[in-house]
């Protein structure tokens, strides 16, 4: 195995230069943490390639499948360790010297970067402009653009503009033989491909590597405000829940919250509410004023938050899911018919009262457990089997590799296997691209 790294390194170095080209002992820390937690064996002699642009990168695809190269692609690896478990990977490419914008069409709404790109520094180039893409993805200092489309990691903004499938206008990517492609466009109108794009947005690398991509953006919002809805009363958060959807209230974020999580951050006792409204002055203060006046109705204690104390709020509630402590957290996501959402929860206070966390969008049904190492396997096994029975799933996201290697990361019960085994089949015959890590180890 390990002259066999060599080689590949040699190989890779001749098309691309040194520089470009890292062994094991030169990765940093990080990524190799989230390729230990992806690859199944010899991480210890995987080499990691870096190509500078779109073309070296469709240089070193060919090379890959010329010499039936297993490759895991990435990004800058906040993501990678999530799905299954990849088998036999030759070499890892990171994306992460993509990271140019092609062109910013400011009176177009539209962007073009590459997806190396950090979702952060694209935002802040966008703010400048008065104008950002309506994404909340998890690690977002350290997330790129093709690993949030690779992943299809929306957020809670997936309520008032959909989900990353919504925000792509056009695609390019690298397919498993090293030849470039691209579908749709770079304006708003232009439709062309959009399939193609929905097929590669939470597709895992295990169709192409994804090298640029097209986003619609939005004007930065005048004002904008959180409302906090809090109560032991599950009916009362159900009830304010189902009023609030079905009312003419345009909030950009509707999230329920666990207890724990609520516990956590001093926001009151019992389950909560989080509703962000973002749009003119005079609607954000009406809309929140409205909600409040539904919550005190039904006893909920209730608050509201702007300015910094808001920023402060939203980054806190990313910390209770996605900032990791000293031991490895098992994170899942789940999904359900929207009218399960409050019982979810209830269930997951229930069998893990004080190590589990969540939160559920409560428009879409889909949301993310936390849980502590122990006894979690009974405890997504439990949480699994009840999203499944309100037409839902849940797919472990990440976790220690000896966790994954446990139970079925994905735990797919549908009937579209044969058309997934296909698609792969047509896009990567040789199964060279994330062998392993997508449902039913395709």
């Amino acid at each position: 195995m390990i002259q066999k790294t060599k080689a590949i390194a040699q190989t890779l170095t001749d098309i691309l230069g040194p520089a470009a080209v890292r062994d094991w002992e030169n990765i940093e820390v990080d990524q190799q943490k989230h390729i230990s937690q992806t690859v199944s064996s010899g991480t210890t002699s995987t080499c990691i390639v870096y190509p500078n642009t779109q073309e070296e990168l469709a240089q070193v695809i060919a090379c890959a499948h010329q010499q039936r190269w297993r490759v895991l692609p990435c990004g800058g690896g906040s993501k990678l360790s999530w799905g299954g478990v990849a088998k036999g990977v030759d070499v890892v490419i990171s994306t992460s010297r993509l990271n140019r914008v092609i062109e910013h069409a400011v009176g177009d709404l539209t962007i073009t970067v590459e997806a190396g790109a950090k979702f952060s520094d694209i935002q802040a180039i966008l703010a400048a402009s008065g104008q950002f893409i309506a994404l909340d993805p998890s690690y977002q200092q350290t997330a790129t653009i093709g690993g949030i489309v690779a992943t299809a990691d929306a957020g809670s903004l997936r309520q008032r503009y959909g989900g990353v499938r919504d925000m792509l206008l056009g695609i390019s990517f690298v397919r498993a033989d090293g030849e470039m492609a691209k579908a749709g466009g770079r304006v708003v109108k232009n439709v062309a491909g959009y399939d193609l794009m929905k097929l590669f947005s939470g597709s895992f690398g295990t169709l192409g590597i994804i090298s640029q991509a097209t986003f619609r953006v939005y004007p930065l919002p005048e004002a904008s405000q959180t409302v906090v809805l809090t109560g032991a009363a599950d009916a009362a958060i159900s009830q304010t829940t189902k009023t609030l959807l079905a009312s003419a209230l345009t909030p950009t974020a509707v999230d329920l919250r666990s207890t724990q999580v609520v516990t956590n951050l001093g926001l009151g006792k019992g389950m909560g509410l989080i509703t962000r409204f973002q749009s003119v002055t005079e609607s954000v203060k009406q809309q929140s004023t409205r909600l409040l006046e539904v919550g005190q109705t039904l006893g909920l204690q209730c608050s509201s938050y702007s300015g910094t104390d808001e920023a402060e709020l939203w980054q806190k509630l990313a910390e209770q899911i996605w900032v990791s402590g000293k031991e490895p957290e098992i994170i899942c996501k789940i999904g359900m018919l929207p009218t399960a959402a409050v019982a979810t929860l209830t269930l997951l206070d229930k069998i893990a009262p004080q190590q589990g966390m969540g939160l559920i969008h409560a428009g879409s049904g889909l949301g993310l457990l936390r849980f502590n190492p122990e006894n979690a396997v009974n405890c997504v096994t439990k949480m699994r089997s009840h999203c499944q029975s309100h037409s839902g799933f849940l797919t472990v996201l990440e976790a220690p590799i000896s966790f994954k290697q446990q139970l079925d990361v994905w735990g797919y019960s549908g009937n579209a296997l044969d058309l997934m085994r296909q698609i792969k089949q047509q896009f990567d015959p040789e199964n060279i691209l994330s062998p392993h890590r997508f449902v039913a180890g395709i």
